[in-house]
C-alpha cells in the first residue's frame, strides 16, 4: 500500500468528517485529482510502514506507542473500514510537528534497527533505512508546513 499525507482545509475537514465510507472514497478521489499545493501533500510510498514502526512501539498498531509520535502516520481517528484513512486535527498536527522536530537520524536509526524483522516486510538494511530516513524527513517538513497553515491532516494508504 502506498501512503500519502494531505493537509486539508477546514471546508474539506467538515466534508470528510461528515462522510460515510462511500463518501470518504469519493472525497479521496477528488482530493487526489485536485492536488494544488505540493507543499501540503507528501507521498511516502511504502516507507510509511517503517516510519510508523520507528515512531511507535515497532508495530503497525494504530494505538501503539505514545502521543504525539503515534499520530504522525496511523494514530488518530480512522475514517474508513477497508483502507487506512486517518484524521489528525489541526491541534494534534501542531503537537506532531513539534515532536517530529526532536527526531534526528541517529534516533531514527536506533528505532529502525530495533524493528522485529519477522513482522516487517522491508529489507531492514542500510538502503531501506536511507529510504525510510528520506521519507521521514519529508514527513517532518510536511507537518511543519501543515502546522504553520493551521491545517488538519489525513493519512491514506490504499
Amino acid at each position: 500500500m502506498l501512503g500519502v499525507h494531505f493537509a486539508i482545509t477546514s471546508e474539506q475537514e467538515l466534508l470528510l468528517l461528515a462522510a460515510d465510507d462511500d463518501k470518504v472514497g469519493e472525497f479521496l478521489e477528488e482530493l487526489e485529482e485536485s492536488r494544488e499545493d505540493d507543499a501540503l501533500t507528501v507521498d511516502t510510498d511504502k516507507a510509511w510502514d517503517a516510519i510508523h514502526r520507528c515512531l511507535t512501539d515497532g508495530t503497525l498498531d494504530p494505538d501503539g506507542g505514545v502521543y504525539p509520535w503515534s499520530h504522525a502516520v496511523l494514530g488518530g481517528r480512522h475514517l474508513h473500514v477497508d483502507w487506512y484513512v486517518v484524521y489528525v486535527s489541526a491541534a494534534e498536527v501542531r503537537d506532531v510537528a513539534e515532536a517530529l522536530r526532536t527526531v534526528d537520524r541517529t534516533w531514527l536509526r536506533r528505532r529502525f534497527d530495533a524493528i522485529d524483522g519477522r513482522d516487517y516486510d522491508g529489507a531492514q538494511d542500510d538502503e531501506d533505512f536511507e529510504y525510510t530516513w528520506n521519507n521521514f524527513a519529508d514527513v517532518q517538513t510536511f507537518y511543519d508546513r501543515a502546522a504553520a497553515a493551521d491545517r488538519s491532516v489525513i493519512f491514506t494508504a490504499t
